[in-house]
């Protein structure tokens, strides 16, 4: 969507905001013995207290609060009996939903007793994050964003996960324009003063080629390599985004 009066800057702040809190208590809360369960419960006690719902469950009717995905796991892990271990990357992935507007946003965190690999592999696609933000400006092309991403992977010799980008958000959570993680010449789209994007390098340590698993919503590497995913929705203004999820 495009931000179009100060009630839509209030609608997606407050959201925004939401998401932002609910990442900080499952991060805090996520530790080796905690199941995947527990963690949606934490986040299910921080909309309940701010009002918000879950936008997965709302839209598409998926079976928790948030999305926890780990290690192989690329997104949309359903969270359950599964209990954390150290050395495990996790990917926590918050779409909220309060008063007509949706923010979105993920972060990988790493347990203690991680792996070297893991480590670099976090940085990567903060890093990848970082760099698409540089680049998303108002008048520039779309694909910018997909370019950058991609160079700053291939730096550390990591790869994209194709199929799986970002996108415009707002009323609802995927709206156009697509953002793909990589340089697509097709898409053609230029960023607009005022929209509202999710931006989400999603990476893995091998090929980058996905499987879905038989429950119909995680999606994981073929080879079994490590995935990481950072995520925030922004505004698109002429200078650097505003960041609705980081406040």
């Amino acid at each position: 969507m495009s931000i179009e009066s100060d009630t839509d800057w209030r609608g997606l702040r407050a959201v925004g905001r939401i998401v932002r809190l609910t990442l900080d208590a499952l991060e805090q809360h996520a530790h080796p013995g905690v199941t995947t369960g527990e963690l949606d419960d934490a986040a299910a006690r921080v909309f309940a207290a701010h009002g918000a719902r879950s936008a997965p469950s709302l839209v598409y009717g998926f079976p928790g609060t948030v999305l926890i995905s780990v290690n192989d796991e690329v997104v949309h892990g359903i969270p359950g009996t599964r209990r954390l271990e150290r050395g495990d990357v996790v990917k926590l992935d918050v779409t909220a939903e309060k008063d007509g507007y949706m923010a979105d946003a993920a972060r990988t965190i790493v347990l203690e007793g991680e792996q070297e690999i893991a480590r670099h592999l976090r940085a990567c696609v903060r890093n990848a994050f970082m760099g698409a933000l540089a680049v998303a400006r108002a008048g520039r092309p779309v694909s910018e964003i997909g370019r950058v991403v991609e160079a700053e992977v291939g730096r550390f010799g990591f790869s994209v996960v194709r199929g799986l980008g970002g996108h415009g958000i707002g009323r609802t959570i995927h709206e156009a324009p697509s953002i793909p993680n990589y340089h697509d010449a097709r898409q053609r789209d230029v960023l607009t003063e005022g929209l509202v994007v999710a931006i989400e390098p999603i990476i893995s340590v091998g090929s980058g080629k996905v499987v879905e698993d038989p429950d119909g919503w995680t999606i994981r590497t073929k080879d079994g390599s490590l995935a990481a995913h950072h995520e925030h929705t922004v505004v698109i203004t002429r200078g650097r985004p505003v960041l609705l999820t980081a406040a």
